[in-house]
Formats: C-alpha cells, structure tokens, sequence
C-alpha cells in the first residue's frame, strides 16, 4: 500500500523525525532554513500533507495552488496566524495546530523574562561575562522587587492561565486580566484574578503586562503608543505571544526615553531580523524565541502533529482542527 507523502518545512526532534518516517514517505528540509511562498506552492501539488511552523509563511501566494494535492496543513505549534485562513479555506484544507501541550513552557519563559528584566539579570550577566565587575556594593545594579506587584495579563488561555498560576502562587502576585470573552468565574477565582474590561483600564494599575494574545491581523500593534503612555514609569512588559502585537517604534521611543520601566522579548517583528534601534536599549532583555524550547514539548507537540494526521487520513475530524 502506498503510503501517504509528508512535508516537514523544518527539523523536528529527531524522535518524532523518526515517527513520520516509520508511517509516512517523508520529505526533511534538510536545510533547516524557512521554506519560500513557491516553495510551498510546489510541495502543495507533490505531497499529501504539509506540516509548517511558525517561521514558515504560508500565505496566499503559498496557497494559490489550483488542484493542489495537499489537503492538510498540520502545523507544529498552537499559533496559526502565519497561515492565511481564507485562502486555507478557499483550497478546501484542514488546518491543525498543537494546543495545551506548550503552555507550560511557554509560561516558564515568561516568568524568566520577568525575573530578568525586573532585576536586571541581563546586565548582570554581560558584566560578569565582561569582566567589568568590580564587587559588590549598596548601589550596584538595582532594580525592581517581583513578589506581591501587580500582573497584568493580556490573553487569559491556557498560556495567560499558567502564568497567572506561577505570578500568583509563587510569587504572591495580584493578577488582573483583560481578554476577548468573559472569563469563567471559576478561572478567574483560581488566582483571585480580576477581570477589566479594557486594556486602558488595565495598564495603569500594572507593575508588569505580560502579553499572551494570538497574533493576526486583528491584534497587530496592539499595544501601540497610546497604549504604552499609560503604563507606569516603573512598569515592564513581557511579550511571549507574537512579535507583530507590539509596535516596535513605539516600544523603542518608550525604552529610550524611559517612560516605561523596562520590556522583555521572546518573539520579534519580522524574526529573526530585529530592529538595530531596539537591539540600542539597555532596559530590554531579549530571548530567541524560546517560549516552547524544551525537549518534552517539543516532542509533545510533534506527538500531537501525529495525532493530527492520524484521525485525518483514517477519515476522521482531527482533534486539533482549527480551519
């Protein structure tokens, strides 16, 4: 029987690497670099399915694939925003992502970046590293106390949850939530969060935002300079969702001129090229995208790809289907 045709557009963990091939004729990115709109168009007419991540952009060019063969995206990681849904949907695909798996790990990030920002573990450490430190003293590399301080989280999902859970419980935090829809009380209850119903309302009373919404054109430089000026002085921001929800120049403009306190990055506008401008400030702690960069999630999301493909090729609705 011949069998299904896959492409994997990255590397995956050699574990699940190993899976696909045992079920599928399996096609490796041997490059590991992302995969171009044509070069995806093509695989759409050659393979059975084709499993991108969050660096490939499968856009409508990618997509404008007539007869293509390709019926599934199954996409390795729980944001989807990369993947232009109408024309998803114009093609007739089934669309999956990799939920619940990496919130764990993308909520411990989150909570490092915090820590980081807060008490300037980054400087720190290039001045070790420097070796420009000279001892300690009363003065040296001050900076702010986490426990008990105000959270804000923007996005209360399964990622905005577990953060909440870590601020609250492990560090004594006050949690305040903004999100889309009414939260269930019982979520709300569970840290004794409080839910606001604006993201204006929300900033001003927050020592640290940590944003965890979905990307997309709908919350595209969602916190923008309006949006920053109402922080506090003394406020950080944490961004682990997508680098696009923050508008970078304003960001900058906030950073250099000091009227936040701070800002931690995990996802970029336009990764992996940052802005020279934002590379320039002293008060940003930066990560390379490491949200969900542990061995056991990674592999879980890529078990959770497989599972994808199962339920679709023996005929059933994938778990995960989200388009």
């Amino acid at each position: 029987m011949e069998r299904h045709k896959v492409l994997v557009t990255r590397r995956w963990p050699a574990a699940i690497e190993a899976k696909l091939q045992e079920r599928y004729d399996v096609t490796l990115n041997e490059g590991d670099i992302p995969m171009s709109p044509s070069q995806i168009r093509d695989a759409l007419m050659t393979h059975d399915a084709i499993l991108p991540t969050v660096t490939d952009t499968v856009t409508e060019e990618a997509l404008s694939a007539p007869n293509a063969r390709c019926k599934i995206i199954a996409n390795y990681g729980v944001g989807y925003s990369h993947i232009c849904e109408a024309s998803a949907k114009a093609q007739g695909l089934v669309v999956t992502n990799t939920p619940d798996v990496l919130s764990d790990c993308t909520a411990d990030i989150a909570m490092t970046l915090m820590l980081m920002v807060a008490r300037r573990a980054g400087d720190g450490e290039r001045e070790v590293r420097g070796g420009a430190w000279t001892g300690w003293r009363p003065t040296h590399m001050v900076g702010r106390k986490v426990s008990g301080k105000t959270l804000g989280i923007i996005g209360y999902g399964r990622i905005g949850q577990e953060m909440a859970r870590r601020a609250h419980f492990g560090f004594g935090m006050e949690i305040l939530v903004h999100s889309r829809s009414q939260v269930d009380p019982d979520v709300l209850a569970h840290c004794n969060a409080e839910q606001v119903s604006s993201i204006e309302d929300l900033l001003p009373r927050c020592d640290f935002v940590s944003l965890h919404c979905p990307g997309g054109a709908a919350n595209r430089h969602l916190i923008n300079a309006d949006r920053l000026a109402l922080m506090k002085p003394s406020a950080y921001l944490i961004n682990t969702a997508r680098g696009g929800i923050i508008d970078e120049h304003a960001l900058i403009q906030a950073l250099t001129f000091d009227t936040i306190g701070g800002a931690a990055l995990d996802v970029f506008d336009g990764e992996p090229r940052i802005s020279p401008a934002l590379m320039e400030c002293d008060n940003l702690v930066m990560l390379p995208h490491l949200g969900s960069a542990s061995i056991e999630t990674r592999e879980a999301m890529g078990e959770r790809v497989l599972d994808n493909l199962q339920d679709f090729f023996s005929g059933q609705t994938p778990r995960d289907r989200v388009i």
